[in-house]
């Protein structure tokens, strides 16, 4: 039997539930994630989120994240980030979103590259404190259905308009399914990666489809490495180690345990920096020293990084933990304008799969969940204002041509990976 709905999301991220929640609540809309809800790398961001704290901020907040971007970001998406992001930071409030308070103001932590403090936070875990407020607000809501481990193995086109995707469900079969728009919030690519930060099965489909249905793209090669994430010898992913931490004030040793850094540069000149020092030590890692912050610290601002670290060994209230680079976030992706309009019709990319040049070529610490909230926002809002139903013929796809889906996830993961290098 068919299926039709007004919206497609495909990714359970920061970007897919918000667009969800800013669309009409008489839309029947399917929102599929390919693993549990919660295990998006939304929940995973610990730093904060920025915000424009006054206009006098303006001028150096802007200035900020183009510097970091080497200035190549597209400084339309800049304006309109920092701009919208009060606004955003009042919805989340709403949905019941709780940051650090002292005496009824906001506390602000800074990070690296930041001219000053303006970042928001929930202790060490500030996206799973967003994360999951938008999840419960969206399973409150009727006319929104939640399909956990469903992947999204194909979209389907015709002239140029996207009309239904393909989904590989739980217990193994195929599905195509029809909506008026389709939004795709699927995340980064680390998934790729051997050494990355985020969660294995985030692989880049959005890309891989986009590639294979002539989607435009946009600054593929351009992925960012975190300079500290925790070194183990496990094959797992790597654990972050907060930028904050080092906005904070942690310091950064050699082999010979000496400061060899500015520790708040920005990202890719650190983790550049870190590298050279590793190749020069002859060594897996560098040393990062917290303890100097003092326990209260690190219990009050830092307690998941302070457990993590307990569980492999390591109290950072005493003594350094190893870190390495690894990598982290995608400044790449579909190419979308502000509204999250890709080169197809009824086709939307928002969050990390997406790419309006915001970031330019590095992205500004804590820019990232600001970033997928405003636009999945301005995608919906957007959606709301011109959408119609489909109204012309459907393709219908020869469905058993997925049944061997492990080669087609391989194909897909080669066809990323090769884009990346080549472009």
């Amino acid at each position: 039997m068919e299926k039709n709905y007004d919206i497609l999301i495909v990714g359970s991220g920061a970007a897919g539930l918000f667009c969800a929640l800013n669309l009409p609540d008489t839309w029947n809309i399917l929102m599929i994630t390919k693993d549990a809800a919660d295990q998006s790398d939304s929940f995973l961001a610990q730093g904060g989120i920025c915000v424009l704290k006054d206009d006098d901020d303006y001028h150096n907040y802007f200035e900020d994240t183009l510097k970091a971007g080497h200035y190549q970001n597209n400084r339309a998406a800049v304006d309109l980030m920092i701009r919208k992001s009060p606004e955003i930071i009042a919805d989340l409030i709403r949905f019941g979103v709780e940051f650090e308070m002292k005496d009824g103001a906001f506390q602000y932590t800074k990070e690296a590259a930041h001219s000053t403090a303006r970042i928001l936070f929930h202790k060490d875990i500030t996206g799973q404190e967003i994360t999951s407020r938008l999840l419960d607000q969206v399973r409150k809501k009727k006319n929104i259905t939640l399909r956990e481990h469903t992947t999204m193995i194909d979209l389907v086109c015709y002239q140029n308009t996207c009309t239904s995707i393909v989904v590989n469900k739980p217990d193994g079969t195929i599905e195509q399914i029809h909506g008026n728009s389709i939004v795709l919030a699927t995340g980064g690519l680390g998934g790729l990666y051997a050494n990355s930060t985020n969660f294995p099965h985030i692989t880049g489909d959005a890309i891989a489809l986009a590639l294979k249905h002539k989607v435009r793209l946009q600054n593929l090669p351009y992925v960012q490495i975190h300079p500290t994430a925790l070194y183990t010898k496990k094959n797992d992913r790597r654990f972050l180690i907060s930028e904050s931490v080092r906005g904070e004030g942690a310091h950064l040793y050699n082999a010979r345990m000496e400061r060899f850094v500015d520790e708040l540069l920005p990202r890719d000149l650190l983790t550049k920096e870190i590298l050279q020092q590793m190749h020069a030590d002859k060594t897996p890692h560098v040393w990062l020293s917290m303890k100097h912050l003092g326990a209260d610290t690190i219990a009050e601002h830092f307690p998941n990084i302070h457990r993590r670290c307990l569980r492999e060994g390591y109290d950072v209230t005493k003594e350094c933990i190893p870190v390495v680079p690894a990598q982290h976030y995608h400044m790449g992706g579909i190419q979308v304008n502000t509204n999250g309009e890709t080169s197809a019709m009824r086709l939307y990319a928002i969050g990390e799969a997406s790419c309006n040049g915001v970031h330019g070529a590095n992205r500004l610490a804590s820019n990232s969940l600001l970033d997928v909230l405003v636009f999945a926002k301005q995608a919906a809002h957007h959606i709301t204002q011109h959408h119609t139903a489909y109204s012309h013929p459907r393709p219908q796809i020869e469905l058993s041509q997925y049944a061997e889906i492990g080669p087609l996830k391989r194909a897909y993961k080669e066809a990323v990976l090769d884009a990346i290098q080549r472009r």
